[in-house]
């Protein structure tokens, strides 16, 4: 969306541009997934730093004589800490520059005073115990704002994929202990890149003039020209779903593309969008151009 949106505002940005955008998008948003990752691998290494001080006060409290650094000797950290594909991934990326040390510490800084991790560190605790406080940690760090700086910073897609990208790191961490190369399978399949993506991208563009033509019909009154951007983006890629994606069902292209404006565009967008595409969808089954294939999808 994002992409055909500059298409639409850059008359100097190519199709060819384009594409190679959109890969180097999806390559940004896995990149931001491991981010993720080693920033919790990393905050939780500071456990340890944190038990030498501890240890090391000249009158230490009860709880600096029970502290451990129990956080990084969690199982599922120490699974990450073992992995040796993962661990060099995030150094070919150089994640210690983006997750700097400082900003790890400050993060560990403020959950350490939380009560649950007061509480995980003075009790014996169970696997479910482990995987709560990790995922405690990763609420706590997506309340930072200096973490979502950090991130967006890192990679400008976080703001767009943020939520995908903590759905993949709970998915990840629920998983762990898990096989070494466990991180890939979150990095979208060839089909899905090249035959969706790839393939809705270039469809849309080449062919906008008669995408066009559907949707100036049902706009009445209105001058295509003065549509939000956003809008008509939205709806050329619905109709391009509904036409060429022969095992997307319409109502669930319907749906997403209702949710989508609702998300992005202005706020009476979601009835507007809704609206033409309910109109357009019904010309192009009456007019026989939607053909699904497939259990329950044929039209």
């Amino acid at each position: 969306m994002q992409l055909l949106y500059a298409l639409s505002r850059d008359v100097a940005l190519k199709i060819d541009q384009t594409t190679k955008r959109y890969f180097g998008s999806i390559d940004n948003t896995f990149n931001l997934y491991l981010l993720n990752l080693y920033t919790i691998h990393r905050i939780c290494s500071i456990a340890i730093e944190d038990n030498e001080k501890r240890k090391s006060k000249h009158l230490p409290s009860a709880y600096d004589k029970g502290f451990s650094a129990k956080l990084f000797n969690n199982p599922i950290i120490r699974s990450i800490d073992s992995n040796f594909k993962l661990r060099k991934k995030f150094d070919k990326l150089h994640f210690e520059n983006k997750a700097d040390k400082d900003f790890c510490k400050k993060i560990y800084s403020e959950f350490s005073k939380t009560e649950e991790y007061k509480s995980y560190i003075q009790k014996e605790s169970s696997d479910k115990d482990h995987l709560e406080i990790l995922l405690e940690l990763y609420r706590h760090c997506r309340k930072s704002e200096y973490f979502n700086e950090v991130m967006e910073d890192s990679y400008s897609e976080w703001v767009d994929d943020k939520s995908l990208i903590i759905g993949a790191i709970k998915k990840s961490i629920k998983k762990l202990p898990a096989e070494e190369n466990f991180f890939q399978t979150f990095f979208p399949e060839d089909e899905t890149i090249k035959e969706f993506g790839q393939e809705l991208l270039e469809l849309c563009y080449e062919t906008d003039d008669e995408l066009l033509e559907y949707i100036k019909p049902t706009l009445k009154n209105w001058d295509h020209e003065r549509l939000a951007i956003i809008d008509m983006v939205l709806l050329k890629m619905a109709i391009v779903e509904f036409i060429h994606f022969k095992t997307i069902p319409t109502k669930v292209t319907l749906n997403e593309y209702v949710e989508i404006a609702k998300l992005y565009s202005t706020p009476k967008s979601k009835d507007f969008v809704n609206g033409i595409l309910d109109k357009i969808l019904k010309e192009l089954q009456d007019t026989g151009k939607i053909i699904k294939e497939g259990r329950g999808l044929v039209e």
